[in-house]
């Protein structure tokens, strides 16, 4: 027997279990401690970080589309994204898939999604469950769901402790919805044919002709609807990567999900902190804007509901947004705000220019 000491945290979008003791004997097992020529480890006190996730109502989506080869990329890269915030990397991968009436088809497609996924970041899908409950689930109603677990040193374990009033605030953007605010988006969008370009929806009066669209959602507009709200969810491993490379320090990460910039930044920043975000820096996607628009929904209720556009944000110090920007290149970052110490009565995210 051996001493396991088993720290639990709920930070930037995600929450973990960090298993902290003897983690280097199950890394080394994994291959991930070996020593190389020079005689270093990579972890020197190897922490696990684990998260569980689903892709909501976007089955919904994959359903009225009849395509299935997104879904299970999404659930990987986010689940990536939730560890990530913590510093950590992917080790494997588990799934859950469930439906009234599995078909083997399907399944396949889903599951190769997250193959793909996997194999691109560098993680194992090691196995997972397949359910056929009928009663539980309506026909035609998929449940999509897994659990990853990655490794980060616990030296380098993020948890927003060193961010700080002045650090700046950087966005990786996001490709539209993601694997949030479905619900909201099919009841906006619901008496519209999403299988047609936006364009020619507007060429046939469907919706307006909008003349005021940024150069982004100008090039959206050869999309469907569909097109729109499949996009897939970013993973932002290997941005990471370029950054920690470009010897970027990194105070502080958040996965922008349900509830937006407004819900999910408090998560990792520090009492006595403010985020202050200035909407505009970034590229909004068009499926916002059309939301926005069709559905009369303002900014402020999309802040609080959508990522809107912001995939990940995160906290360097002054000065270090210039070598982001160096690093990962045009519109592949955007410098977003800064952080600020709160005011009497403010909140902890305060967004300029609704």
């Amino acid at each position: 027997p051996y001493e396991a000491e088993w720290e639990h945290a709920c930070r930037g979008g995600t929450r973990s279990m960090f298993y902290t003791g003897n983690g280097d004997r199950a890394m080394r097992r994994a291959g991930w401690c070996s020593r190389g020529a020079t005689g270093s480890a990579r972890f020197t006190r190897p922490v696990l970080v684990s998260s569980t996730d689903g892709v909501g109502t976007k089955t919904m989506i994959a359903s009225a589309m009849q395509r299935w080869d997104t879904v299970g990329a999404d659930l990987v890269n986010h689940s990536v994204n939730d560890i990530l915030v913590q510093g950590g990397e992917p080790l494997f991968f588990m799934d859950y898939v469930a439906a009234a009436k599995i078909d083997a088809v399907r399944v396949a497609e889903i599951v190769g999604g997250m193959a793909l996924a996997c194999k691109t970041l560098g993680c194992v899908l090691l196995g997972g469950e397949t359910a056929e409950m009928p009663g539980v689930y309506h026909e035609g109603h998929w449940d999509v769901a897994g659990t990853i677990v990655g490794v980060v040193d616990k030296a380098n374990a993020l948890d927003g402790s060193k961010i700080a009033a002045g650090n700046e605030l950087i966005a990786l953007p996001a490709s539209g919805l993601h694997t949030n605010g479905y619900s909201l988006a099919r009841l906006v969008l619901k008496d519209l044919d999403w299988t047609v370009p936006v364009k020619d929806l507007m060429a046939q009066g469907k919706i307006p002709s909008y003349t005021d669209l940024t150069e982004l959602q100008t090039a959206q507009l050869s999309q469907s609807l569909g097109d729109l709200l499949l996009a897939v969810h970013v993973a932002y491993l290997e941005p990471y990567k370029k950054l920690k490379a470009a010897a970027v320090t990194i105070n502080g990460m958040v996965h922008i999900t349900g509830g937006g910039l407004t819900e999910n930044v408090p998560r990792v920043l520090p009492e006595g902190l403010t985020a202050q975000v200035k909407f505009g820096t970034w590229a909004v996607p068009l499926i916002f804007e059309l939301i926005a628009r069709i559905g009369n929904v303002s900014r402020a209720e999309q802040m609080q509901v959508f990522n809107m556009g912001i995939g990940m944000l995160i906290a360097v110090p002054a000065g270090d947004a210039a070598k982001a920007h160096a690093a990962l290149g045009q519109n592949a970052v955007y410098t977003v705000g800064k952080v600020i110490e709160q005011a009497p009565g403010n909140t902890q995210v305060n967004i300029l220019g609704l």
